[in-house]
């Protein structure tokens, strides 16, 4: 049914064992007791990067045959799918040529350039970073790694939910946030294919409701000049994601930039562990619907921890 096979992601998970941290699960009885559910935090921001995107972009780059490797790869991001495939093309040892938005945290920027990544930067828009990606494909025969709508991305960052199910079989309800999907789209077929009765849930910020929009309409529904604190998020729906998440995700839980805020302090002050507001948002929508998780245990994934800390929104 689904073009990612459960094989695919078992494929994928040995092909990057070797470069990736295997993430702590972890939990707060504070926080179980605040929401009334045992909450299982997937710490993804201890990963290599600092986020998730390291699952996928390193899938994605090692996956590549040698002929289309050899002029590099290219890729737009805002900064962590950017760091992942600066981070692969340097273990695999081709060049990398990324677009950001002249936006991105300072933060990201650095990281990318420490990777050794050529950087373009362009307007803080989807049609900029796209065209700008497409004039280096033509200059440079580099390949384009889509940061969430390719199949073999979606593949690597499946395998953060697999892990986290593999250590709590017990899971009832599984929550990420979604952007562009990938994550998501990945999240959603691990619980598929590994506890197909669990009940998964994506977290999205209100200025970026794309894929709520989408749901709802049932076709993919843009959303004009996106905004919100959560800068990870901001992403268009891909539509390969898409067909999975309408699929197998059953719903999208908005919350806006105040409560995204609140559920990262939270965090920060509960856990003592640093995230940044993107990975905030389903711990922010478990706190805004207490009601459907009440009595449940609930696997969240935390995205990644790249926030820019002179810049705290607290």
């Amino acid at each position: 049914m689904f073009k990612v096979t459960q094989a695919d992601i078992e494929a994928a998970h040995e092909r990057i064992r070797p470069f990736i941290h295997h993430t702590p699960v972890m939990s707060s009885q504070s926080i179980n007791e605040m929401v009334g559910a045992e909450l299982y935090f997937k710490c993804e921001n201890f990963q290599k990067i600092g986020a998730f995107k390291a699952r996928g972009g390193i899938n994605a780059v090692l996956s590549l045959p040698e002929a289309e490797r050899k002029n590099g790869v290219t890729t737009h991001s805002s900064g962590n799918h950017a760091q992942a495939i600066a981070l692969a093309a340097k273990m695999a040892g081709i060049p990398a040529y990324i677009v950001m938005p002249e936006t991105a945290p300072e933060v990201k920027k650095k990281a990318v350039a420490g990777y050794g990544a050529n950087i373009t930067l362009c307007e803080p828009t989807q049609q900029s970073r796209e065209e700008t990606c497409a004039r280096i494909q033509e200059e440079t025969g580099a390949t384009f790694i889509s940061p969430y709508n390719d199949y073999s991305v979606i593949t690597g960052q499946a395998t953060c939910a697999k892990e986290l199910i593999d250590e709590q079989p017990e899971l009832e309800i599984i929550i990420a946030p979604v952007g562009g999907g990938g994550l998501m789209a990945g999240t959603a077929l691990s619980a598929h294919y590994y506890k197909p009765e669990m009940i998964v849930y994506a977290g999205e910020p209100e200025g970026a409701k794309d894929s709520y929009l989408s749901m709802q309409a049932g076709i993919i529904t843009k959303v004009d000049k996106p905004l919100s604190i959560a800068d990870g998020l901001l992403a268009s729906m891909g539509d390969k994601n898409f067909e999975i998440i309408k699929a197998l995700v059953k719903d999208i839980f908005l919350v806006n930039d105040k409560e995204i805020v609140e559920a990262m302090r939270i965090i920060w002050e509960r856990m003592k562990i640093v995230i940044e507001p993107s990975c905030a948002v389903p711990f922010a929508a478990i706190l805004k619907n207490k009601e459907v998780f009440q009595g449940k245990k609930v696997g969240v994934i935390l995205t990644g921890g790249n926030v820019d800390l002179a810049k705290l929104p607290f």
